[in-house]
This record gives C-alpha cells, sequence and structure tokens, in this order.
C-alpha cells in the first residue's frame, strides 16, 4: 500500500534535500584554498561566510596574501574557484563573492613581517 501510495505523487514533490549554510561555506573555503597557489607564509587559512537564500548563496571569503604578488589575480582566482565549486557541489547559484584580504605577508622579511622593526 505505501508503494503504491509513493507511485502517485510526483517525485519532486516527494521532499527536498536542504544545505545548511555552513556546509556551503566549507565548500567555498577548501575552493579558495585550491585556487591559491601558495598560501601565504605564516598565514591562516582561508574561511568563508555564506548567506543562502532561495537557492542563491553569496559568499565572503577571507584571506591572507603575500606581498608582493599579484593580489588581483589571486582574487580572481578564488572568485572562479568558489563559483565553480559551490554550484557543482551544492547545486546553487553563486551571484556574489567578495573577497576580503585580512592581512599581507611580505615575503622578503623574515617570520612574514609580523611586528614592527626598527
Amino acid at each position: 500500500m505505501a508503494a503504491a501510495a509513493l507511485a502517485r505523487v510526483p517525485a519532486a514533490e516527494r521532499g527536498a534535500t536542504t544545505i545548511a549554510d555552513r556546509v556551503v561555506a566549507k565548500i567555498a573555503a577548501q575552493a579558495a584554498r585550491e585556487a591559491l597557489i601558495e598560501r601565504a607564509h605564516g598565514g591562516a587559512p582561508p574561511w568563508a561566510s555564506v548567506t543562502v537564500h532561495h537557492g542563491a548563496a553569496r559568499v565572503r571569503v577571507t584571506l591572507e596574501l603575500d606581498y608582493p604578488s599579484d593580489l588581483g589575480a589571486q582574487c580572481t582566482a578564488v572568485r572562479r574557484r568558489v563559483v565553480q565549486r559551490v554550484t557543482s557541489l551544492a547545486a546553487m547559484d553563486v551571484p556574489e563573492v567578495a573577497v576580503q584580504i585580512e592581512r599581507l605577508h611580505s615575503a622578503h622579511v623574515p617570520g612574514g613581517g609580523q611586528g614592527r622593526t626598527r
């Protein structure tokens, strides 16, 4: 009897899969790590926060990068990779990826330029 009842209900109306915001944020952070050729020396790994509304994910990724480097190219690579991975793994549209550079680490100063030097 239960199988007969399921046969009458269209598949799209039987239920829905919901992906938590924190899962999408983990996907975005991992995608940012993949996009960066190498992590900043002494820097923290990329971190992401996500807001999901009606199947669209708005993503904010926070990075620490080495300086000097092509910051624009790295941010563009992160945006592309985040959109690609969230779209493919979570089946969500990604209309916005905001990349925030939290800190720059000098590649020329030992210890990544931490603190003041006299």
